[in-house]
């Protein structure tokens, strides 16, 4: 039977380092006032040896346990993973977090949390309990969750809020919604549209406002009004598909639809087919998100594309340096959304050109 090989322990580091078990536990920990020829030279004898440092241990030694949790919705990302419609919010939340929490040697662990259950605080304690982690990365609607954020500011735990503007605890970060709702806007008022319907997200996430504030400012330095041409979702397909037939079956519908993201977008332009509309002939189609899906509609979609990948970089960044004591950036951290243009908008043209559309002569 084949003897299990020992495990390298600091001991043996310090040892073939030459050092004392302190320099090298400072070393793993990343303590300044280290100097830079013993960094150098334990780096070495853990590479030579391959040790790998125990979280228990460092744990038990009261030390920090490199690991950062994102809290995202529970209920609306097991609904998408169950439909199979994709997580790209959550995709690209990962590679801006992971990456960024590798180059500094934590790690980065997701936990679902349902932002309206009455145990929400329970859950997330015995999460923190399990965990222990150094920070926290709150999600959108968590961001916003006063329970949330007053139990990891009691904790002492360093967290960042993604999408929350509020002044408080935590460092707060935002992709700047509403101007990214401007721009979109704007680009269409361009185009000659001035019935510029919008399909908001639920209420549950104050970016959903922070959209719609951000068309109405747009249309109203143009002189346009948006009475009826405001209908809201859920973010979901089928709450997308109910506002866009709200809207395209006014006496008087729009001829440019915004949607607040991808999935009512798809929505939207389905319904638009269905009444025999052509995008963009007929009606000019905006989404927000950007996910991959949008560049293979039939045509592709225009979208606001959400920096989500910088915006969870730059909440570990600031994270660990809060962690490593330094001064915090001002708030809140905007990190600005683009506009990518495809084929899903065009000049507006008079009713009586367009395809699918009646008028009286």
């Amino acid at each position: 039977m084949a003897r299990r090989r020992q495990a390298v322990t600091i001991r043996h580091v310090a040892a073939d380092a030459g050092v004392s078990l302190q320099t090298v536990s400072r070393v793993i920990n990343r303590e300044t006032g280290v100097r830079p020829e013993m960094i150098a030279r334990v780096q070495e004898a853990i590479d030579r040896l391959g040790y790998v440092p125990s979280i228990a241990a460092q744990r038990m030694r009261g030390s920090r346990s490199y690991l950062i949790v994102a809290l995202n919705d529970r209920e609306r990302t097991i609904a998408d993973w169950q439909a199979r419609q994709g997580t790209d919010w959550i995709d690209q939340m990962l590679l801006g977090s992971m990456l960024t929490c590798a180059e500094h040697g934590y790690r980065m662990i997701v936990e679902l949390v349902d932002t309206h259950n009455d145990h929400v605080v329970r859950e997330l304690k015995a999460a923190i309990a399990a965990l222990q982690p150094d920070g926290v990365i709150l999600t959108p609607p968590h961001s916003e969750n006063p329970l949330i954020i007053r139990l990891l500011e009691a904790q002492g735990i360093s967290f960042a809020r993604i999408g929350s503007l509020h002044e408080g605890a935590g460092f707060a970060l935002t992709m700047d919604d509403e101007r990214a709702a401007r721009l979109a806007t704007e680009h269409l008022l361009a185009f000659g549209h001035r019935r510029i319907g919008f399909i908001a997200g639920s209420s549950d996430y104050a970016l959903s406002d922070w959209r719609v504030t951000g068309w109405q400012a747009a249309m109203a330095t143009a002189g346009q009004g948006v009475d009826g041409l405001m209908a809201r979702g859920d973010f979901g397909y089928a709450s997308g598909r109910a506002a866009a037939i709200a809207l395209l079956d006014t006496a008087d519908p729009p001829t440019a639809i915004i949607a607040s993201n991808d999935q009512m977008a798809l929505a939207t332009l389905e319904a638009c087919r269905e009444r025999g509309l052509a995008i963009p002939q007929d009606v000019s189609l905006i989404s927000f998100d950007n996910t991959p899906i949008v560049r293979f509609t039939h045509p592709p979609l225009t979208a606001i594309d959400q920096p989500i990948a910088e915006v969870a970089a730059r909440a570990v960044e600031l994270i660990i340096a809060d962690l490593a004591g330094e001064e915090a950036s001002e708030q809140p951290i905007v990190v600005p959304a683009k506009l990518v243009l495809r084929q899903s908008t065009a000049p507006c043209r008079p009713a009586s050109q367009a395809i699918g559309r009646t008028s009286e002569e």
